[in-house]
C-alpha cells in the first residue's frame, strides 16, 4: 500500500488550478492554429488571431475573466492510502489556495437560491474513479458557465437511434449560438442513466483532442458531427465562419433496454484542464 499525504494533494490541486486557468493545453492550441489556417471568412480569421494573441501572451494571465467552477477528476489507485486527513477536504483546500494565491476570480455561491459567494471558489465539483494501481491522477478542469449554461440532456427513446442523437447534438449547438463563446469543444455522453450521461459528456471534454473514440463506429460519428456543426455557419464568437467547433468527443457506456440518454456538455474555445500523476 502506497501512502500519499493530503498536503501533497492540496499543493498539487492548488498548482493545477492556476495552471489550468492561465495555460492553454498544447492540443487545444494546435486545433486553434489549424482552424486559423483553413478558415476562409475574414472576420472569423480576425477573431481567431485575437484568440491566438491572447493565449500566446506571456505571464500568468487568466485565459478568461470567468475562471470557472473547479471540476476535479480523481483517478484513485486502489493500492493508494490517503493519509493525514480527508481526500475531499484536501482537494477543496487546494482549490481555495489556488484561486486565492493565484488571484483568480471566485465565482461560487454556497446556495443556489440565496447566492452568497463562498469567497474561495469552493466547493469543487469532485468526480472519483477507483482504478488499479498505486497512483493518484488529478485533473483540474475549470468550467465557465457561459458554456455550461448552454449544455443539455435528453432522455431519448431507443427508437430515436443515431438520427435522434445527431439531431439533439446539432440542435444544442445551434441553440447555443454565440452564447458559449465559440469556437467550441463539444462533449457528448451516450448511455448510462440520466446522471451518468451528463458525467460522460463532461469527461469527454478533458480527453486529448485528436484522440478519437476507440470504437470506429463512434469515431466516425465524432467526425460526422463535427463536420455538421461546422456547416452551421455560427463561427468564432457567432459572427460567421466555418470554425464553430474545434473538436467533438463522445464517451459511451451501457444503458437500459428502454432508454437512450444523451447529454451534450459545451466548452468555449478555452478548453482548460491540467493533469498531474502522484
Amino acid at each position: 500500500m502506497r501512502e500519499i499525504q493530503v498536503s501533497t494533494v492540496t499543493d498539487t490541486v492548488a498548482r493545477l488550478c492556476v495552471q489550468a486557468c492561465t495555460v492553454l493545453p498544447e492540443d487545444v492550441k494546435t486545433r486553434i492554429y489549424d482552424s486559423r489556417k483553413t478558415e476562409p471568412w475574414s472576420t472569423a480569421q480576425d477573431i481567431l488571431d485575437v484568440i491566438i494573441e491572447n493565449f500566446e501572451t506571456n505571464g500568468p494571465i487568466p485565459l478568461c475573466q470567468d475562471t470557472g467552477m473547479a471540476c476535479v477528476f480523481l483517478e484513485l489507485g486502489q493500492e493508494v492510502h490517503i493519509t493525514g486527513g480527508s481526500l475531499y477536504d484536501a482537494v477543496n483546500v487546494g482549490v481555495a489556495k489556488g484561486y486565492t494565491d493565484g488571484l483568480l476570480r471566485k465565482s461560487v455561491v454556497g446556495d443556489p437560491l440565496r447566492r452568497v459567494n463562498t469567497n474561495d471558489n469552493t466547493p469543487a465539483m469532485i468526480y472519483t474513479d477507483i482504478v488499479p494501481g498505486d497512483r493518484l491522477t488529478i485533473t483540474v478542469a475549470p468550467k465557465g458557465f457561459g458554456s455550461e449554461n448552454m449544455s443539455r440532456i435528453a432522455m431519448l427513446k431507443p427508437a430515436d437511434g443515431i438520427d435522434g442523437i445527431k439531431k439533439f447534438v446539432l440542435e444544442t449547438v445551434e441553440n447555443a449560438g454565440p452564447n458559449a463563446c465559440p469556437p467550441l469543444t463539444v462533449g457528448v455522453g451516450i448511455g448510462g442513466t440520466f446522471d451518468k450521461a451528463a458525467l460522460l459528456a463532461k469527461k469527454a471534454l478533458i480527453r486529448d483532442m485528436d484522440a478519437h473514440h476507440p470504437d470506429p463506429f463512434y469515431a466516425q460519428l465524432e467526425t460526422e458531427l463535427l463536420d455538421n456543426i461546422n456547416r452551421l455557419g455560427i463561427g468564432p464568437q457567432g459572427l460567421g465562419g466555418k470554425t464553430t467547433a474545434l473538436w467533438l468527443s463522445i464517451e459511451t457506456m451501457a444503458t437500459h433496454i428502454a432508454g437512450l440518454p444523451c447529454a451534450v456538455n459545451i466548452n468555449c474555445h478555452s478548453t482548460r484542464h491540467a493533469k498531474e500523476v502522484l
